[in-house]
């Protein structure tokens, strides 16, 4: 065994099932021993959701609870399901399938294929975007790139909607969405799309769900041999499910309730795909019986920083924001958000810039800062700004701004138009060279007002206004110049933003940005009309963009600045004012006051309200957990000496290891025989009935009744029912009733 193997990039594995438990707060240990029934983590940005519930996973399979290939955890992306199998890799539980939705259905489906339908599963096909071209064209509609990638999500919609072509537009409009064509013609398109598939044997990712949500139903056999391979369920990010994919949830289920779902309605930002945080919300009215956890305390971001991010959240309006929860940092204090205003944009992104220098120099490596905004449009200028710096960057999820379709055609016309010079008819009248770029852009699609709604329009007009706003800076600047110049301008500025970018500040939108987290955040363009965006109209869209800026802030581990720009180009009408979203917090804006309580609320463990057995220990432990919430949130202190514990052991037995025990030897003797007995019953190892450290409390506590029991830690409701009669009497002096 090498030195690497215990570093940090080599962790040693957990010897034990109660090691896996180590180090995990309350609240996450709660999660790790929830391991019957309905389980519902309501999980707060930077709470340690996956590690909690990895941890639950390995401590049941550590345990001999759980059977690793029955285990199914099922998350969004393919980064996340990978992170999931290394951490349980590193917790000792293997062979346990973590896995994207669409790849645990694509697996069952190939599986099953050939006995419920016949032969071969049809290929994916390989560019669904073509097909639905042909499709528009067999329609005789005439779709450009962007509409052609709008419709193609409208029809991605639909079908995780379960919507069927004949009720698209019923659909879409009770839905609230803004179609980018006659929501008819996408119907038409949407029809002669599916027949083009069906016609040449292929399938898209959709029907992956689909058909296999299908073939469960119709065949009650196959749906028993997948129930009978997976028996228990973990669901990542389950705020962003779709009425599909939980359609295919409970085909997996059954009837059966072995379950755990983790979330966080304050970070649905992805309704427009079809997501919905109903299913979470409504998690506990579909299984009564559930354990609730809530997880608040934050472990990634600085009290100052989790302090904005609660405010963000404090004035929401809806269901998700009666369900927010109130983060609680657990980091030391670090440095207040920084809040800055700017006459302009190209200011705004200078500034944006020499914030980053100055970061860099104190320490912070560029790897570690990120600029977040809310359109990829939006991110030329902050290339321009952090490449005129000589500050290295990287695009996440976007194309770089000259790389972009449209872009790259308008800078072609526009070099067209500089050759030809006046003979060119794009250019009319215009003498200067903002009416020039205005003229030949017009034939792009750019007009002095943005097209109504989201979607490519919207990005494509926002590209072309970018170029027109840099050519009335180039030439408030320059006054003589000529097209000529600005094209060799841009040419330079492509060349400049070609450069390696590794290790670079990274530019994100923040919808890309979900997930991940860096030491310094710089959130830009938080205006209105930007944050919120303006085709966001209706209340429920407001709300997603306010969880929207939430999930911006909550990135930020120790640094953070929001600025916003007073104009879009130099010398502009002064008329934008900063996000309504920053009222009340940030300096001059008033108090916070105002701000909604949430039935979120603060951490800690709800039970269910199945029905229980008449002899009242589980009623008894309710009654005891019926304490307000609150109190939950208290910091553990050893009994002893008054000292904050933090290790896992330590907290079970409420006091330092160190400290002077008050145990009573004849109960702890009398509790090892009997756990010995029990463990031979059930064929598991001793630890599963009690842990040492369980039995060492309950010997020191000598509780009298189950309320007294079930305040000791690692006694949970199962082993109360299991185990509670039998402890109370070795307590009390008195054989257990199963030794009768």
């Amino acid at each position: 065994m090498t030195p690497a193997t215990h570093s940090s990039l080599f962790p040693a594995v957990p010897d034990s099932a109660d090691a896996v438990l180590e180090g995990l707060d309350p609240e996450q240990r709660a999660v790790a021993t929830a391991l019957h029934g309905p389980v519902c983590v309501l999980a707060g940005a930077g709470t340690g959701k996956t590690r909690a519930i990895t941890h639950r996973i390995a401590y049941g399979v550590r345990a001999g609870i759980l059977q690793p290939s029955t285990v199914l955890a099922v998350t969004f992306t393919n980064r996340a399901a990978g992170e999931m199998r290394g951490r349980l890799r590193q917790l000792g539980a293997t062979g346990v399938q973590a896995r994207t939705f669409h790849a645990a259905a694509l697996r069952q489906l190939q599986y099953f294929w050939p006995k419920a339908v016949g032969g071969a599963l049809p290929r994916i096909v390989d560019r669904k975007i073509q097909v639905v071209a042909e499709a528009a064209a067999g329609c005789g509609i005439r779709l450009d790139r962007g509409e052609l990638r709008d419709v193609t999500a409208e029809i991605e919609w639909a079908k995780v909607t379960q919507t069927v072509a004949a009720d698209y537009a019923a659909a879409a409009a009770k839905a609230g969405r803004e179609a980018p064509r006659d929501p008819a013609e996408i119907a038409r398109v949407y029809d002669l799309y599916e027949e083009l598939k069906r016609d040449r044997g292929v399938i898209d990712f959709e029907d992956v769900l689909l058909l296999t949500v299908g073939i469960l139903q119709d065949r009650p056999d196959i749906a028993r041999e997948v129930r009978a391979q997976y028996q228990h369920f973990v669901v990542d990010e389950y705020q962003d499910v779709s009425p599909l994919q939980q359609r295919l949830l409970e085909l997996w289920l059954g009837e059966r309730e072995n379950i755990c779902v983790v979330g966080d309605a304050g970070q649905t930002i992805y309704s427009f795909t079809g997501a919905t945080p109903d299913y979470l919300l409504d998690f506990r009215t579909r299984h009564p019986g559930a354990t609730v956890v809530k997880l608040v305390r934050d472990y990634r971001s600085t009290p100052q920083v989790v302090r904005l991010a609660n405010g963000v959240l404090g004035r929401a309006t809806g269901r998700a924001a009666d369900h927010r929860l109130e983060l609680v940092s657990q980091r030391p204090a670090g440095p207040e958000p920084g809040f800055a205003e700017y006459a302009d944009e190209p200011s705004e992104a200078e500034g944006a810039a020499r914030a980053i220098r100055r970061l860099i120099a104190s320490g912070v490596p560029a790897g570690e800062i990120a600029v977040l905004f809310r359109t990829n449009a939006q991110s030329e200028t902050y290339e321009q700004a952090l490449a005129d710096a000589g500050v290295p960057y990287q695009l996440r999820g976007a194309e770089r701004f000259f790389e972009r379709q449209e872009v790259r055609q308008a800078v072609h016309q526009l070099r067209a138009a500089a050759r030809f010079g006046g003979n060119d008819a794009l250019l009319g009248d215009a003498s200067d060279l903002p009416g020039q770029v205005r003229a030949v852009l017009s034939g792009q699609g750019w007009t002095p007002a943005p097209p109504a709604g989201s979607g490519s329009a919207r990005e494509k007009w926002e590209s072309l206004a970018a170029l027109v706003h840099l050519a009335e800076g180039f030439a408030a600047a320059r006054p003589q110049v000529t097209l000529a110049d600005l094209v060799t301008e841009l040419d330079e500025r492509a060349a400049a933003q070609h450069a390696p970018t590794v290790q670079g500040v990274t530019l994100a939108s923040l919808h890309s940005a979900k997930g991940l987290e860096w030491d310094a955040v710089l959130l830009v363009g938080v205006a209105e009309g930007m944050m919120p965006i303006t085709y966001a109209r209706t209340d429920e869209q407001i709300e997603e963009e306010r969880r929207l800026l939430y999930v911006g802030v909550t990135r930020a581990r120790e640094h953070l600045q929001v600025s916003w720009a007073l104009s879009r180009s130099p010398g502009g009408r002064p008329n934008r004012r900063p996000s309504r979203f920053l009222d009340g917090l940030r300096p001059g804006s008033g108090s916070v006051a105002g701000a909604r309580p949430g039935l979120g609320g603060a951490g800690g463990v709800e039970y269910g309200t199945a029905a229980v057995g008449a002899d009242g220990v589980r009623a008894a432990a309710r009654a005891e957990r019926a304490v307000p919430r609150r109190t939950r949130r208290t910091v553990a202190r050893c009994k002893v000496c008054g000292r904050t514990l933090t290790d896992a052991g330590e907290m079970k037995l409420m006091r330092c290891e160190d400290c002077p025990s008050e145990m009573d030897e004849g109960v702890y003797e009398r509790l090892r025989a009997w756990r010995e007995v029990q463990a031979r019953r059930s064929g598991q190892p001793a630890f599963c009935v009690f842990t040492d450290k369980t039995m060492i409390a309950i010997a020191e506590t000598v509780p009298e009744d189950p309320v007294e029991l079930a305040r000791i830690p690692g006694v949970g409701m199962r082993k109360l029912d299991r185990y509670g009669a039998d402890v109370l009497a070795i307590c009390a002096g008195q054989d257990p009733p199963e030794a009768d």
